[in-house]
């Protein structure tokens, strides 16, 4: 779909952004409130109240940290990351909910519930992912499951966001180009950067699910605030500022059986 490449893409981009900033900012929503209750609303502590909570790609805690304080009896957060496991159980520590929390980079155990926040656009395997999920829950539980920008999102790019939907724009050989400019790393591929970035969209993540043994018990594709008066089916994969949804497992089992589970380097906040 991208349009412009090779030289051309590289010096313009240059030309757009000589220092490597881009208009992507990371400003939350949350600093007033809580995440976990700004994104599945008030119920989100009846639902684990009591509960075996696992959290996906964990991070630092903070939210693995909030349901033990709101009332879950244990909760495991899973990160590949040791560093922020180790800061995650400090945390825990200091909120004196440690001995109702678990850090770790994976478990066997299975939980009522399993939390993912802000991770399925940056999965490296999210079927995977999906398939580890249903593993680690009970016949009974549920996953909810909450992520955004998706791929098409006007700064759905992320780092790549030097105007809206630049990273449709530019082919993604003269985006690393440019982006090599200004890191190290030795990325040469969109899921290479830090965090990486699978391209994930609304139908993408929807037929995952449904291939993957689960079923929607609720999903929003939750429109990008000053354009909700534009969104509908057809515009949905643009306008979406991020996807909402509970699962439950399917019936009739998973549709495809999975080899080898095993706890791929994608577990990442």
């Amino acid at each position: 779909m991208a349009i412009l490449g090779g030289t051309v893409g590289y010096r313009l981009l240059r030309w757009l952004r000589p220092e490597g900033k881009t208009t992507n900012r990371e400003e939350s929503a949350y600093q007033q409130c809580s995440k976990l209750e700004a994104l599945f609303g008030p119920s989100i502590w009846d639902d684990l109240a009591g509960k075996v909570v696992i959290d996906f790609g964990c991070g630092t805690g903070t939210e693995a940290v909030e349901m033990a304080l709101r009332g879950a009896a244990h909760v495991i957060g899973i990160d590949i990351r040791e560093s922020v496991l180790a800061e995650a159980r400090l945390t825990a520590s200091r909120a004196g909910v440690a001995d109702r929390c678990t850090f770790t980079m994976e478990t066997d155990e299975q939980g009522d519930l399993v939390v993912s926040l802000d991770a399925f656009e940056h999965f490296s395997d999210p079927e995977h992912i999906l398939y580890l999920m249903r593993r680690l829950l009970q016949d009974d539980g549920q996953a909810l499951i909450a992520f955004g920008p998706p791929w098409y999102h006007p700064r759905g790019g992320h780092t790549f966001s030097v105007f809206p939907w630049a990273h449709l724009v530019f082919t993604e050989q003269a985006l690393l180009r440019w982006r090599a400019d200004f890191k190290a790393d030795g990325a040469t591929r969109f899921g290479e950067v830090d965090g990486g970035l699978n391209q994930m969209t609304v139908r993408r993540f929807r037929r995952l699910v449904q291939e993957c043994g689960f079923e929607f018990v609720s999903f929003e594709a939750v429109p990008i605030r000053k354009l909700r008066y534009l969104a509908n089916a057809l515009s949905r994969e643009y306008l979406t500022s991020f996807v909402r949804c509970r699962l439950r497992l399917q019936s009739a089992g998973c549709v495809r059986q999975e080899r080898n589970l095993h706890y791929p380097h994608g577990i990442a906040s």
